[in-house]
């Protein structure tokens, strides 16, 4: 069934952008005359028109954004002059430009002219583990690990550094070479067993990151390490390892934050209570714990006290108490309060940012919370009028606006208007994913199917790693039992994109039903209802069930079903056709 309504450079250099980069447009202010005499102060180049134009149209093409002129204008001048200073700020235009290959090369030239410059070996270092060039950062690497005031450190910074490599295997040979000198370190043996540990080489993971342990006792961040080992094969053995290490290092706070989290997600909520009491004691030198806390008493579903320890946090010197306004509102919405909630919900400010797309924080998902409330007391039109005054609001927010509105007035069975809405939302924002996805939902409840194929392939040239989009177009095919063949080829590209979701395994289950294929059809559909109780799975379910002649045991499903969704329609009519 359909689900109910990063470019990798980037992510990889931000740190060391931020770190390298400089505003070469403030740069750019400074006059010819100075540029001149500068370079040629050390005598490593004499001022003339061919330098001063060159020097010139870099610093133009870099106001005007032309970073990739300006790159080029300043190492050809660096190359020409063999001047440190313009290689170094060629690499860091580069940089700046987010061109991996530019940005490698012109640092290779400033690393050739200052080879002491830490600087320039660091930048060099990132650019090619960047460009997944490992061999080549290795010296590099084991140059910056010579000083022993900073060597504990550059192990750990290893970490972040080669995190984001695919090869997985070659960065644990590349962390176990350099940490071969330095059997003695714990920072080395660490940064192995991370490694080891991201390679799916648990014994290795474990033994490397226990030795740290052994080397430097009662540190949190390797005993965190080894916890999540441990966690990854058995959940019990990572809570006895926590108990153990706080047994002797009580105030290792982050380490029982995790074990309370575990003991949460393992449903021992009377376990994780005294953990959570004891975190809550720190709220006078870290108040923000008293939110962390709060948070986790409402995963373990203790209401009262996640509205105390958010109250004592509202009482504090807290900054950011805005998300404990949404917090504290969704807490009376689950108790029934709801006038309480709309004065929470409302106590959330809009951020006062002068340029929409910079505003963040709970404050949409706060008006968005409210108007379920008012619609569900006052009804949908009051809802959807109290999101129409929201005002500066960025692309993205007006989009989760419309969505909400849209939701409304689905759930107020105002199909129609909902489809129009969202008609009209796309066409103003033909890229807003999210809007042509609801868009083609909404046509689909109003049977408008060559509107719901149009969009879905769409979104799937626009985005071809959207799994949902296959699974819902394959799923209506599929379900108005047209269309067979391709709506499995697009269920299963779906399955292969997002192989463990329900929706989409619930979609296959009935794709191989339609098919004739029964066995292959209970298989998806018993795993999806292992994986979520959900009431049209256990309707599909059942169906297929009937069909293989096992009526007792579609009645129990749908009994099960009918007790958490008494009201839904393809339940109701799901069992009126087999039992009437």
């Amino acid at each position: 069934m359909p689900k109910k309504s990063i470019n990798l450079f980037n992510l990889k250099t931000k740190t060391l952008i931020t770190a390298l980069s400089i505003s070469f447009f403030t740069m750019a202010n400074t006059n010819v005359k100075a540029a001149t005499e500068t370079m040629s102060s050390e005598g490593q180049t004499q001022a003339n028109g061919e330098f001063v134009f060159k020097y010139l149209a870099a610093e133009i093409a870099g106001q005007r954004g032309e970073l990739g002129l300006s790159t080029k204008l300043f190492f050809d001048l660096a190359k020409s002059s063999r001047d440190v200073r313009l290689a170094e700020r060629a690499a860091k235009v580069a940089m700046y430009s987010k061109n991996p290959q530019a940005a490698l090369e012109t640092a290779k030239l400033w690393l050739e002219l200052d080879a002491t410059s830490t600087e320039a070996q660091q930048a060099t270092t990132q650019l090619y583990v960047i460009n997944g060039d490992l061999n080549s950062a290795k010296p590099l690497l084991q140059k910056l690990l010579e000083k022993e005031e900073t060597r504990a450190s550059g192990f750990l910074y290893l970490n972040s550094l080669l995190s984001h490599q695919a090869n997985k295997t070659a960065v644990l040979q590349l962390a176990q070479d350099l940490a071969a000198p330095y059997p003695q370190l714990a920072e080395a043996h660490f940064t192995i067993g991370q490694a080891a540990f991201q390679a799916n080489n648990l014994h290795l993971a474990l033994s490397e990151t226990a030795q740290a342990n052994q080397l430097r006792p009662h540190w949190e961040l390797a005993a965190i390490q080894q916890a999540d080992i441990l966690y990854s094969s058995s959940p019990e053995q990572a809570i006895i390892y926590y108990r153990n290490f706080l047994n002797d290092t009580a105030d290792a706070n982050d380490a029982r934050l995790n074990l309370a989290r575990i003991l949460i997600k393992q449903s021992r909520f009377s376990e994780a209570k005294p953990e959570l009491l004891k975190l809550s004691k720190l709220a006078n030198s870290n108040p923000e714990i008293l939110v962390v806390v709060g948070l986790l008493s409402v995963q373990s579903n203790d209401f009262i006290e996640a509205e105390k320890y958010f109250k004592q946090a509202l009482n504090s010197d807290i900054k950011n108490k805005d998300a404990i306004y949404l917090y504290l509102g969704q807490i009376a919405e689950k108790n029934g309060n709801d006038t309480e909630a709309i004065e929470w919900y409302g106590s959330v400010q809009q951020p006062a940012a002068t340029i929409p797309s910079q505003q963040t924080g709970p404050f949409i998902d706060a008006k968005l919370s409210m108007a379920n409330v008012i619609s569900r007391t006052q009804g949908a039109d009051a809802a959807i009028k109290m999101l129409d005054e929201l005002e500066n609001l960025s692309d993205a927010q007006l989009a989760q606006v419309i969505t909400a509105q849209a939701n409304l007035l689905g759930q107020a069975k105002r199909f129609q208007e909902s489809y129009e809405l969202l008609g009209k939302a796309v066409s103003n924002m033909p890229n807003a994913n999210d809007l042509i996805y609801d868009y083609a939902m909404a046509a689909e409840r109003v049977q408008q199917f060559a509107v719901l194929e149009t969009q879905l392939r769409k979104l799937i040239k626009i985005k071809p790693d959207f799994a949902q989009a296959y699974n819902a177009l394959g799923y209506s095919f599929a379900d108005r039992n047209v269309k067979l063949e391709e709506a499995n080829k697009l269920i299963a590209k779906a399955l292969e994109l997002s192989p463990n979701d329900h929706y989409i395994m619930d979609s296959m289950g009935w794709v191989q039903y339609r098919l004739g294929n029964l066995d292959k059809a209970f298989e998806f559909l018993n795993k999806a209802y292992n994986l979520q109780n959900d009431t049209e799975i256990a309707a599909h379910l059942g169906e297929v069930l009937w069909k293989q002649g096992k009526q007792d045991e579609a009645r129990k499903v749908w009994a099960e079903a009918l007790k958490a969704s008494p009201e839904n329609d393809l339940l109701l009519k799901t069992i009126k056709k087999f039992q009437s």
